[in-house]
């Protein structure tokens, strides 16, 4: 059974404050995230990666002058290093404070020396172009989980195992249709070939394949 946002957002948190031994993280995380955080989430995250693993809030850093700063999500799959800052937005934000804005700056180099991958989302992005920022993320996943496939596979099979171990969860064909700019009926009968090679599992449907995902025993 599928659980929902709320389900797994909960269950997540709670794990993350059972975990974690520094009280000033465990103080912040047991205050909730941000408005704009809980947004990305639930509307970007959630819906195209399917789960939180490996997803780390109020992630403590110290910079080059030993001050402590928290990333809104840190992503360290295998201890690699990821960021994603959510950048609010008011009627004021072009009044946005000096000192605020040089910090703003300054953080985002500190990450860079550090050799953090950085991905800022404007709030206002994720209400208003959610589709782009669902891309933004699968890309910034997919640096992360490079999968080496078989030279002897035409670049669009090439690009659907990639494309599925990015998602990493069932995909429609129509996701993969509209990803790779092909007809259905070209994707469906790709994904068959795909599935005859131990490359792709049906995920569900019986009469009709409708899901697939990545056979991960066949890499």
């Amino acid at each position: 059974m599928n659980l929902s946002f709320d389900e797994v957002y909960k269950s997540w948190l709670a794990d993350m404050m059972e975990e974690e031994k520094n009280p000033r993280r465990r103080e912040l995380l047991r205050k909730g995230l941000s408005h704009g955080t809980v947004t990305f989430l639930r509307t970007i995250w959630f819906p195209v990666i399917g789960n939180f693993n490996d997803l780390h809030p109020e992630y403590e850093i110290r910079d080059s002058d030993n001050k402590y700063r928290y990333l809104d999500l840190a992503y360290m799959p295998k201890g690699a290093k990821g960021c994603i800052e959510i950048q609010d937005y008011s009627s004021h934000a072009r009044d946005i404070e000096t000192n605020r804005f040089k910090d703003l700056c300054m953080k985002q180099a500190l990450l860079a020396m550090e050799d953090w991958l950085f991905l800022p989302i404007a709030y206002l992005s994720i209400r208003d172009d959610p589709s782009v920022c669902k891309k933004l993320v699968l890309s910034f996943v997919g640096k992360f989980l490079s999968v080496n496939v078989n030279s002897e596979l035409t670049w669009a099979e090439a690009e659907t195992v990639r494309f599925a171990r990015r998602l990493m969860r069932p995909f429609e064909p129509r996701e993969l249709s509209a990803h790779l700019l092909l007809s259905e009926n070209r994707v469906r009968v790709m994904l068959r070939s795909l599935v005859a090679k131990n490359l792709l599992i049906v995920s569900s449907g019986v009469q009709r394949y409708r899901t697939y995902r990545l056979n991960d025993g066949a890499l």
